[in-house]
């Protein structure tokens, strides 16, 4: 079923290339319109880089049609064959708001899908790394067969990238823990000095305190009575 859809959309592709400058200036009945360009387009690679949504659009609605094309009526009398033998005309009224709904609910999945994907965005992406790929000459980049490798070869540079990160910032860590460390050390140092400054002051006042005691003696040799011997 998948080939079937591959080739169906490969059909759709080559029949909207197909289309002649004409076909594509008037447009589709929905309301598309599509690339009026000054020169002509050589094979459907320069529209197809122009309006990749729009191609993408027109093989979808292929597709839907297609899809909703299997629910033909007859197919649908079939097998309600009871109430289609009743009342022909009813059925087929509710045949063609079947249709409608399904063709409504499809549409709208699809255009939620589309949006939600931010299709748009991505298939412009593409047109930039086709684009960058044509100015490398490296091959690109094909599954070896060995899903192990292939999977390492996703992830090593994803995982490149965080290591450089972690380095970066283990780098900053460490700047900030090595500033830490001078302030730490300058705090002690600081502290160092005062507890020197103020053993030296505490020694100064001693050595005050003895001179002056000594000083006392000498001026009072009899004590502190201040009564002298006759």
């Amino acid at each position: 079923m998948e080939e079937s859809e591959a080739a169906t959309q490969k059909k759709t592709v080559d029949d909207v290339c197909a289309k002649d400058p004409a076909e594509k200036q008037t447009g589709e009945a929905t309301g598309d319109v599509s690339s009026q360009t000054s020169e002509p387009a050589a094979g459907c690679e320069p529209e197809a880089r122009w309006s990749r949504l729009k191609l993408f659009d027109k093989v979808v609605q292929k597709s839907l049609d297609k899809f909703i094309g299997q629910a033909s009526f007859n197919t649908f009398a079939k097998t309600f064959r009871p109430l289609y033998k009743s009342n022909p005309l009813r059925m087929e009224s509710i045949h063609k708001q079947f249709i409608e709904e399904l063709r409504r609910t499809i549409q709208e999945d699809i255009s939620r899908l589309t949006e939600e994907g931010q299709l748009e965005s991505k298939l412009n992406e593409l047109d930039k790394l086709e684009s960058a790929a044509k100015n490398n000459p490296n091959p690109a980049w094909r599954p070896s067969g060995i899903p192990e490798q292939d999977f390492c070869s996703f992830l090593k540079p994803y995982y490149k990238k965080q290591e450089a990160y972690m380095r970066l910032e283990l780098k900053k860590i460490r700047a900030e823990n090595a500033a830490l460390a001078q302030q730490v050390q300058a705090g002690r140092e600081s502290i160092a000095q005062t507890e020197h400054c103020i053993s030296t002051t505490v020694d100064e006042w001693k050595a005050s305190v003895t001179e002056f005691e000594r000083l006392k003696s000498t001026l009072c040799p009899y004590g502190d009575s201040g009564v002298f011997d006759v």
